[in-house]
């Protein structure tokens, strides 16, 4: 499933439907797979995403340094990416609408 932002601010966001579920649930919409947030709500809403992702721990995956070359080769390391991260491109468009005085709306497909 994928989760698409949009607003008349900013260019649309497509991500992971977990991921996005995630941070809409942060900026106080419950776990709701499709709403909106008016632009009157949006510094709130920016505001409690951004106390969330703070007290999120990072999701920084360590390489083992004691690996040998050859075993680095032979296994792909997955990098994991931090929710923090995930969430800037929203962070800039929730910016975008503060600035522009414009709602943002979400919906999964």
């Amino acid at each position: 499933m994928l989760m698409t932002f949009r607003c008349n601010a900013y260019a649309n966001i497509m991500m992971f439907g977990s991921v996005g579920l995630q941070l809409v649930k942060m900026m106080g919409y419950g776990e709701s797979s499709s709403g909106a947030i008016k632009a009157e709500d949006i510094p709130q809403a920016l505001a409690r995403l951004q106390t969330g992702l703070s007290n999120t721990p990072e999701d920084i995956e360590q390489p083992d340094l004691e690996q040998d070359e050859d075993e680095e080769d032979e296994e792909q390391q997955e990098v994991v990416v931090s929710l923090a991260k995930r969430a800037l491109p929203l962070i800039e468009m929730l910016n975008a609408a503060t600035r522009d005085e414009c709602g943002i709306m979400w919906e999964s497909k």
